[in-house]
């Protein structure tokens, strides 16, 4: 039997809709730690200043090229280890509990494994890549 609600067609598109949403919600961060917006992130005065410029760097830069999907493999790549870093040095080694739920890391967690999944299923039709 198939219970196939979205048709299989879809996935390439569907391909680009994740990288662009994944994108944008990453890009989020950089502009909230390298432009103040959006204002108020909590985290912001935990992170020594140095490594806020650096991380919101990556996240802005990172971020706008996943968005737009150019050099997008390796791109993503970088970031899933980026994360990757972030979720054991930022969420598991603080708190010493690895479960992320607990130590709020569910987010760095997903964005590790959607853009090493993005990394090799590649951008997508809807990309400067496959322009």
């Amino acid at each position: 039997m198939k219970f196939s609600i979205i048709p299989a067609s879809f996935a390439p598109i569907l391909l680009s809709v994740l990288r662009i949403a994944a994108g944008l919600s990453f890009l989020e961060h950089g502009t909230g730690k390298m432009l103040g917006f959006p204002a108020g992130l909590p985290f912001l005065d935990k992170l020594p200043t140095p490594m806020l410029y650096f991380t919101g760097l990556v996240e802005l830069i990172g971020g706008v090229l996943i968005v737009i999907g150019l050099f997008t493999r390796p791109v993503a790549f970088v970031l899933s280890g980026f994360m990757a870093a972030a979720f054991f040095l930022g969420h598991v080694l603080p708190s010493g509990v690895i479960f992320p739920a607990i130590n709020f890391g569910e987010a760095a967690l997903l964005y590790c494994f959607v853009f090493l999944y993005i990394a090799a299923a590649g951008p997508g039709p809807v990309s400067v890549d496959q322009g």
